[in-house]
């Protein structure tokens, strides 16, 4: 679905993001293992060619994020970017850790674990950290929001207003904007949420369910506001 000119959201179970500039295509996380040809697949349907896809950026390490990487830069020769915290197992060297949910988030859990396969190590050529200035756009940078994981980023586009939060918020089975599920550490993670609510914008991608599209960031701002009286 295009959710606005220049950017699309390639849905599925690990949904990801192509974003155009004038003559190269950014890619937003990369779904799970096997969606790599359904990425390039949407790619050519909207006028790009696998050589034009300049980078991609992965918000965060887990499989439903990341199964595309490795089959999309042998590909394509895309750039890779992520959070230092996270390459370690984007790349193999060290495993996923699953986290201690709470028991409302646990048969999810266990859902996911039973219908995502395990992503392939692959590079990653670029470091991330919070504040570094990404080319996408008029300008992004990115921005450090652990608790999902360690190193869980969103993209954000001050003149565009548009965030990519990765999995930092999600929707409900209602539809309802909420803080996303699986965290590490579920108080970082509420803070990292509150973080994003201080920017300024209107189109949220978010890491499961449809974008929002309209004054996301004061929608953010009550999901923290709930957060934060417990």
């Amino acid at each position: 679905m295009e959710v606005i000119p220049g950017l699309w959201m390639i849905e599925g179970l690990g949904p990801c993001y192509l974003y155009r500039d004038a003559d190269t295509y950014t890619l937003i996380d990369t779904g799970i293992t096997g969606d790599a040809t359904r990425i390039l697949d949407h790619l050519t349907d909207i006028g790009g060619k696998p050589e034009q896809l300049k980078q991609i950026i992965l918000t965060h390490s887990h499989p439903d994020h990341t199964g595309g990487h490795a089959e999309l830069i042998e590909r394509t020769g895309a750039q890779v970017l992520a959070h230092e915290l996270d390459i370690p197992v984007i790349t193999g060297k060290e495993e996923i850790t699953i986290p201690d949910v709470p028991e409302e988030e646990r048969k999810f859990m266990e859902m996911a674990i039973e219908e995502t396969p395990l992503a392939k190590p692959a590079r990653v050529d670029r470091v991330l950290q919070d504040g570094d200035e990404i080319e996408l756009g008029s300008g992004a940078t990115a921005v450090h929001v652990p608790g999902h994981t360690p190193g869980s980023l969103a993209i954000f586009l001050p003149k565009e207003k548009l965030l990519f939060a990765g999995d930092a918020a999600e929707r409900d089975e209602e539809e309802k904007l909420i803080l996303g599920m699986f965290n590490l550490d579920r108080p970082l993670a509420i803070k990292s949420f509150r973080k994003l609510a201080e920017l300024d914008f209107d189109i949220a991608c978010i890491g499961h369910g449809k974008p929002l599209d309209k004054d996301a960031s004061l929608e953010f701002r009550r999901v923290a506001e709930k957060l934060a009286n417990g």
